[in-house]
């Protein structure tokens, strides 16, 4: 009996599967192991959005189906908040589409507009998602080389003339994921020119948008010119808001782009529950100071690793945005191997770059998803076992 599809057979068990078995084990043994390797924020929502979400569910008839384009509120929500925040003018109702997590679309768009044969340009490294969906569609992924002497931006003139006439998407995500590294709005401007004139769909994955230090402020792709012509934008309330297990995003931008990923969504999801869609309206019209906070003490403990990873003798660069820092592996180890070993004797958990793609190879993502006082002991655990080496 056959029980596996051709397309499956290029696709593996994604590594945190494997990660969380292994952790499991450790704890099991009595080990206190520290996950810095998953990008889930360790720090709860605002009060509002919780108490959005109970009052919603205390009504007796919130329990059923929903649309599959979620409410009109939230939808009015997303759009009044990219105009407030990105002062970018979307219509919530053709430029705005609720999702169930901005991975399910990123996932969904590519079934719904790559073709057997299509080229999909995908950043390396970068969210494995990206490739999944692209196999999975029946595209071919075609790398782009995000380089440190290059800001990790991927240079789209070197991208040959035949690949560029056959791709169908080009992938970007600012602030980076895993490298933590952000874009200017000038080289944006040049992502929808060379979508123009390859007549492709640029997808710009935000997820990290509103995750910013020292004053800096992340453009959307949706600002430059002429972008919501040739682009579709992903965010969620994931990383922005401390709501990942929420799973609340929105694909917004060009309005065809979004009805395929539509009939798509009417096909796969029965709707959304809708106390989360309505603390999910709160959570974007509601007070937004909060967030200031959030972000310095993520500084804070970014700040916190860059130091120890130098007293360690590992490089790393000081990022401006996400949840993330990026580290190159000491000199004579490979990242795979690095990271197993710190799992094992030290009982950290890291993702090695290599996950990413292989332009990850010979670096670390560190996720500052653990209180300092955690990240603290992790960290030292680090510093005594390079100290031992």
């Amino acid at each position: 009996m056959k029980l596996t599809s051709e397309r499956m057979l290029k696709t593996s068990v994604q590594f945190f599967a494997g990660v969380n078995e292994k952790v499991n084990r450790l704890n099991a043994a009595g080990h206190d192991v520290i996950r810095l390797d998953i990008g889930s924020p360790d720090l709860p929502p605002a009060q509002h959005i919780l108490d959005a979400l109970n009052r919603s569910a205390a009504q007796p008839d919130n329990h059923g189906y929903q649309a599959h384009n979620a409410t009109a509120a939230l939808r009015q929500a997303w759009s009044d908040y990219y105009q407030r925040t990105n002062q970018v003018q979307l219509d919530p109702k053709s430029e705005v589409l609720p999702l169930m997590g901005s991975k399910e679309g990123i996932f969904h768009l590519m079934l719904a507009l790559v073709d057997p044969g299509d080229v999909v340009l995908i950043p390396d490294p970068g969210y494995n998602t990206y490739t999944q969906g692209a196999q999975m569609s029946g595209g071919e992924p075609y790398y782009l080389a995000l380089d440190p002497d290059r800001g990790y931006l991927p240079d789209l003139a070197a991208v040959p003339s035949e690949i560029a006439h056959r791709a169908r998407l080009l992938w970007l995500n600012y602030p980076n994921n895993p490298t933590a590294a952000t874009a200017t709005m000038q080289f944006f401007q040049q992502a929808v020119e060379f979508a123009r004139n390859y007549d492709l769909l640029v997808c710009h994955d935000a997820a990290y948008l509103q995750v910013t230090f020292d004053s800096y402020r992340a453009p959307s792709l949706l600002e430059a010119e002429g972008a919501k012509e040739v682009g579709v934008e992903f965010n969620t309330l994931s990383k922005s808001h401390n709501m990942a297990g929420w799973r609340v995003g929105a694909a917004l931008g060009k309005a065809e782009a979004l009805r395929s990923l539509y009939k798509i969504k009417t096909n796969a999801d029965s709707g959304h529950f809708l106390p989360v869609l309505d603390a999910a309206t709160s959570a974007l019209t509601g007070d937004q100071n909060w967030l200031g906070p959030r972000n310095e003490e993520y500084r804070r403990r970014r700040d916190l690793v860059i130091q120890s990873l130098q007293r360690a003798g590992m490089q790393a660069e000081t990022p401006r945005a996400s949840i993330y820092v990026w580290a190159r592996v000491p000199a004579g180890w490979d990242d795979s191997q690095f990271s197993a070993v710190v799992l094992d004797r030290v009982h950290v958990g890291l993702t090695p770059g290599t996950v990413f793609g292989e332009r990850g190879k010979g670096f670390l993502r560190i996720a500052l998803t653990a209180p300092v006082d955690r990240l603290e002991e992790a960290m030292d655990r680090i510093e005594t076992m390079m100290g031992k080496l």
